[in-house]
């Protein structure tokens, strides 16, 4: 896998949790958890936590559902479809802003500046090559609001532009490329492996990997329930958290690298030629208030919240 030093540092760290976690008593009853997700691989602890039995041994009962637009987890949590999800930190933090009191649980991926397999894919003929070139354009993004979107904005920004001068239309992943090739969209912000189809079908050329501007080590997908639902369950919440701290330990050593990437194709539907080549981003199964507070300024740098979050009644503690 890639991955900075210190993200593998965060991981291995909570290894000793993950392996405590072993020996507690089942309970009696198993938890079930429909848990929804969408089709990138920041959500690869999840997977491998379903596929090698860290959610059953914990006596959890797992459902892992397939959600296109991933701005819409936050409402399918407050309305019971599901009971967990993984949101980005702004459509977590734009939900709690909302009213909705919904607290995370565990996280997902990681920014790295070794990641490049996300960006700004351009369709053929564009001219699309740099940030001025995107003011007035029809740019796709997978959700409005989320982590594509809030960071392509801040690349923009940090270059002197107003991202209001872009017109910015939700679509979903898979969407991207036929947006492109019907000339619906100028460009998108999306990610592998749909980036890579992109270029290699001629619909479009990768402008910018954007993301490389990014600080080190900062969640890309939260694991979010209901305050409500984890006061009644904390036993499954902790858990959860501790079966995913597995997963992400299972995800370093270079021996599960099949597996890992078996797991990915099997959730996010994608052929095993196209799953080998992907790029995996590095887990990061703990979040941090620091973290959270990182996404609470660059959203407040957009005008995206209305209130300051307390971000450390936000987080379920570890005990």
């Amino acid at each position: 896998m890639n991955s900075s030093p210190i993200h593998r540092r965060q991981v291995l760290s909570s290894i000793a949790a993950a392996s405590a976690a072993l020996a507690l008593p089942a309970y009696a009853q198993s938890t079930k958890i429909i848990f929804g997700y969408t089709s990138v691989t920041d959500f690869a602890s999840v997977f491998v936590a379903a596929e090698e039995g860290f959610f059953t041994k914990r006596n959890l009962d797992v459902e892992l559902k397939f959600i296109p637009i991933n701005s819409t987890i936050p409402a399918a949590i407050e309305s019971d479809a599901l009971q967990m999800g993984g949101p980005t930190p702004s459509v977590f933090l734009q939900a709690v802003d909302g009213g909705l009191d919904h607290v995370v649980v565990a996280g997902g991926g990681v920014t790295s500046k070794t990641f490049t397999s996300f960006g700004l894919a351009a369709r053929a003929g564009s001219g699309i090559r740099s940030p001025q070139d995107c003011i007035g354009k029809k740019i796709g993004v997978p959700g409005l609001g989320a982590f594509l979107h809030v960071t392509f904005r801040a690349w923009l920004k940090q270059n002197g532009l107003d991202y209001k001068k872009v017109n910015f239309i939700e679509a979903s992943f898979p969407q991207h490329g036929d947006l492109l090739r019907g000339g619906s969209l100028d460009a998108v912000v999306t990610a592998d492996p749909f980036m890579t189809r992109i270029t290699d079908s001629g619909a479009g050329y990768v402008a910018s990997y954007y993301s490389t501007f990014l600080s080190e080590g900062n969640p890309t997908i939260v694991h979010a329930a209901k305050r409500e639902w984890v006061a009644k369950n904390p036993a499954a919440a902790r858990a959860f958290r501790d079966a995913v701290v597995e997963g992400a330990a299972f995800m370093f050593s270079t021996k599960n690298n099949d597996k890992v990437r078996a797991a990915i194709g099997k959730y996010t539907k994608l052929p095993a030629e196209v799953v080998a080549k992907i790029q995996i981003s590095p887990p990061g199964p703990l979040v941090s208030e620091k973290q959270l507070n990182y996404w609470v300024g660059l959203m407040k740098d957009q005008e995206m919240l209305k209130t300051s979050p307390n971000v450390s009644t936000l987080i379920v503690k570890r005990n």
